[in-house]
């Protein structure tokens, strides 16, 4: 089912405007101050066929390092999707795509803070506190594992960053 994703941004004192998120994205090279996004068509999309089947019966749910609010935000918008990954809460672990308190690609950062989510492994803990039992960031968070957890999300410490080849060994 079609779902998009629109941006509505600040154009200045007192006017904002609705765009596509790629015309945000691309088009205006994401530095339109961000006022809100939603999920146009969520509240009538159904989850494709054999998706909530997986996921009640997956043994490990993991949610990749994407943007929280324009990459995971459509998957949890679709109606089913949130309560089946509440549910099962823990067999769900993120990884974090903030490292060091910036993302590692991409405009995280330019929607997370004017949706008020803390731009840090931290934030994306509250924000998937609800869905998600553990949470992998970096060890360059290391000092930020016990706010993690004070969300009550378990925090996982390791190197998640491939500088080179030979990490993957």
């Amino acid at each position: 089912d079609p779902v998009r994703t629109r941006i509505t941004v600040r154009r200045g004192p007192g006017t904002v405007e609705e765009l596509a998120m790629q015309r945000w994205f691309v088009g205006e090279r994401a530095e339109p101050p961000v006022v809100s996004v939603r999920f146009d068509g969520a509240e009538r999309a159904r989850p494709a066929p054999g998706v909530i089947e997986a996921l009640t019966v997956a043994d490990v749910i993991v949610i990749c390092p994407s943007n929280p609010v324009i990459s995971i935000g459509p998957i949890l918008a679709i109606p089913g999707v949130r309560d089946v990954l509440v549910a099962r809460r823990d067999r769900v672990v993120a990884v974090s795509p903030i490292v060091g308190g910036a993302p590692v690609k991409g405009p995280a950062d330019r929607l997370m803070a004017p949706l008020g989510i803390d731009v840090s492994c931290v934030g994306v803990a509250r924000a998937y506190a609800e869905i998600c039992s553990s949470l992998v960031i970096d060890a360059v968070d290391a000092e930020r594992a016990a706010e993690v957890e004070a969300a009550g999300v378990h925090a996982v410490v390791t190197d998640t960053m491939m500088r080179s080849p030979e990490i993957a060994d």
